[in-house]
This record gives C-alpha cells, structure tokens and sequence, in this order.
C-alpha cells in the first residue's frame, strides 16, 4: 500500500508532496483510495462534502467504529502526514481479519477531503462542511491563488457543488472515531514510545495581516519619503516570534503576498497570515492581541494602513475522556504498561468532528519531530506497532 501511494502528488525538485484538494493528485489519492477498499470487498461511496467512505456491515445501525485520515498534503509536506493514518487503518483492517475476529458493530475507514487547507486556505473543509462548523455560503466563497473558487474546483473534478453542507444524517452512523496520525513534535521520542494517545488539541487559528503602503521606484525614492509595507510586516514577524515567547506559545508568519512584487519597486501591499497556537484560550488571545497592537504600533510609524482579519479558528479541543480512557485500558492491556498520554498543537479531522461525536486520537512515534517538510518520518518499526494498536483498538471497540 505505501509503495503504490507514495508517488502521487510527489514533487522531484524537492522530494515533498502537492497533493491539493480537487488537483490531478488528488484525484490519482482518492482512486487509490476507492481501489483499497475495493480490494477489500468494502461498500464504497462518497458522500455530499467529497469525502470517502469503506464500509463493514451496515452503516444504518448507527454504532459504527470509524478510522481513518485524510491524503492531501501542505505545500512539499511530507509523506506520514495523513497518509499514515488511512494505509494504518486499512491495514489494521487486514490484521483483524487475520485474527478471525467476528465484529459487533459496522466498521468503516475514511478519508477527509482538503484537511490541510493548502489550497483555499482554511483547514478540516471537507470535516467542517459535515460537522455544520461552515455553512454552504462561507464554502462557496473560498477560492485559491488563481481565483477558482471551490465550487468551480470541485464541478471540474467531477463533484456536485449544489450537494455540500452539514451531514447529520451521515454522523449519526458514527458510536465512535478514531484517527491515527504520525506525531507532530518529538513527545513519543522523548519517552521513548512508539505509540502514545492524544488528550486535547489546542486552540488555533489563521489570522491575515494586510499591509497598505505605496508602490514607487527603489532606486529613486528616498527612503524618508517612503509608505514601505514591507518594514512593518518584518518587525511584526519579530514581534510575533516575541509575543510567543513570552506566553509559551507558538506564532508564525508562513505565508506571504506582495504586491507589485517587483525586485526593484517598493511594494503597494504586503500580506501575511498568521498561523498562532497556545495550551488555552487566554493565552492565544493574549499573543494574538499582542502581535495586532504592535503592528498597527509599526504601521502608524510608517503610514501604512493595516486591516487584520481572522479567517479561521479552532478553540480548545478536549477528546472525550470515556474514549480515551478506554482506549488506554485497552492498550494498557496489550502493553503490559499504561501509554503516554500527550496534547498538540496541530488541528485535525478528529478535533473538528470531536463536538458532534465521540473521537480519539493515537500518535505514532516521529524520531526527528519534522513535519509538514519532506523530512517527515516515522520508523518502520514504529507504524507496524502503530498498526498493530489500532487494530487492538479497533477490536475492542468493534468485536466485543
């Protein structure tokens, strides 16, 4: 399975995958996908937001045990992110039928659609849209870079823009989630276990920070006559890494747009978006207001006009404790030894869906801590056990 996936989408010239939501890539991901379950004798289908569904037995019950993540990618990210958890889930999958187990309950593996938000800029859609966390309105107003706006990408792709929205039909199949990812961070490294479970998803969000100034000469204009945008987007950028600091926090300015962006023009308009979370609310509203006010402080100084505009966020995500705590008990049997239980600060499908049905998370080990760079990784070794875990999870949730 990871052999046939891994080249999709992957980029020769620097070794990361671009696999966009509704793109060639994504399209070759989401066969692969259909071919798996397919391959496993499953009911495929996809449903009114484009994400994909295998199930075991009958999903009407309403108690179902569900796997799975989601195959696209961030710009040149690497290949564990998401991808670990639907190949874990379908081969966890594999493994219990190994064991001859006979299953309670239906059993289904999914895969979210455009949960990195690489291309129109908000993370979990394909979750979101489901869950009811973003209306048919908001969606149809996100577009990428080049102006095609999601609709518009997803009836190219062969998809039915008309049918997306809130899905409580579909979430009531659901007793329980659990979604496998390769950990974001060096927690499981430090304590050296290949396999840990999640306890909360911090609160975060996206913030755009557009600089106004006035486009001119570089080599003619002098430097006291000057509205250069670009002089209080940097000092705001070391402003953030600050604000963080401070509160124990993470801040980052990733992203960047200027305009006329011209080697030799001073730019019109330079925008930012900011990428901050922190353990509570308090704390990301505090670095998040510190990092505004010494902006518009920056901007007044070199008079530039400064609009910031939050375009998504995510509070504070507490997996639900009886599922979690159940899982434990049921690795902590296995184990012979309780596992770690660990936060993050990275979002995902499980956190969006976690306020309309129980979800939980395992985390398997990443060595280096590297992620969302094509210098991810996660041992052999450790996937197997990540595997391994998810079907002990999977069976004690799903064949009682």
């Amino acid at each position: 399975m990871w052999r046939s996936l891994r080249p999709i989408g992957r980029s020769d010239a620097s070794g990361g995958y671009r696999r966009y939501a509704w793109t060639g890539a994504d399209a070759e991901c989401r066969l692969w996908f259909q071919a798996q379950a397919e391959a496993r004798r499953l009911d495929y289908e996809v449903d009114r937001n484009g994400n994909q569904w295998a199930w075991l037995g009958d999903p009407a019950r309403g108690d179902a045990v569900v796997t799975g993540s989601h195959l696209d990618s961030v710009p040149d990210g690497g290949a564990f992110d998401g991808p670990l958890g639907v190949v874990s889930s379908f081969a966890a999958l594999d493994e219990l039928r190994a064991r001859k187990v006979s299953f309670s309950r239906p059993l289904a593996i999914t895969n979210f659609g455009d949960e990195e938000g690489a291309r129109f800029g908000l993370a979990c859609v394909g979750s979101r849209l489901t869950a009811g966390q973003l209306t048919r309105e908001k969606a149809y107003e996100l577009h990428d870079a080049s102006g095609i706006t999601l609709p518009q990408a997803m009836e190219t792709a062969g998809y039915d823009p008309a049918a997306i929205g809130p899905d409580p039909e579909r979430l009531a199949r659901i007793g329980a989630f659990v979604e496998l990812h390769v950990e974001q961070g060096r927690a499981l490294d430090l304590t050296g276990d290949p396999v840990g479970i999640a306890s909360a998803i911090w609160p975060h969000g996206r913030w755009r920070f557009d600089f106004k100034g006035e486009a001119n000469h570089a080599g003619t204009t002098r430097l006291v006559d000057r509205r250069d945008p670009m002089l209080s987007y940097a000092e705001t950028v070391l402003a953030a890494r600050r604000e963080a600091e401070l509160a124990g926090a993470v801040a980052t300015f990733g992203k960047i747009a200027v305009e006329p962006n011209g080697v030799n023009a001073i730019p019109s308009l330079v925008r930012g978006w900011l990428d901050s979370r922190a353990a509570d609310q308090s704390t990301l509203d505090t670095v998040v207001t510190g990092i505004e006010k010494a902006a518009r402080e920056y901007a007044d100084r070199h008079g530039i006009d400064l609009d910031v505009v939050r375009e998504s966020f995510t509070p504070v995500v507490e997996f639900e404790h009886a599922l979690r705590d159940e899982l434990g008990a049921i690795l902590g049997a296995t184990a012979g030894k309780s596992l770690p239980v660990l936060g993050t600060g990275a979002g995902h499908d499980a956190g969006i869906l976690s306020g309309s049905i129980p979800t939980a998370m395992l985390f398997v080990r990443n060595p280096t801590g590297v992620s969302h760079s094509p210098a991810e990784f996660a041992a052999e070794d450790d996937c197997v056990a990540g595997v391994t875990a998810l079907a002990d999870v999977l069976e004690g949730l799903a064949c009682r």
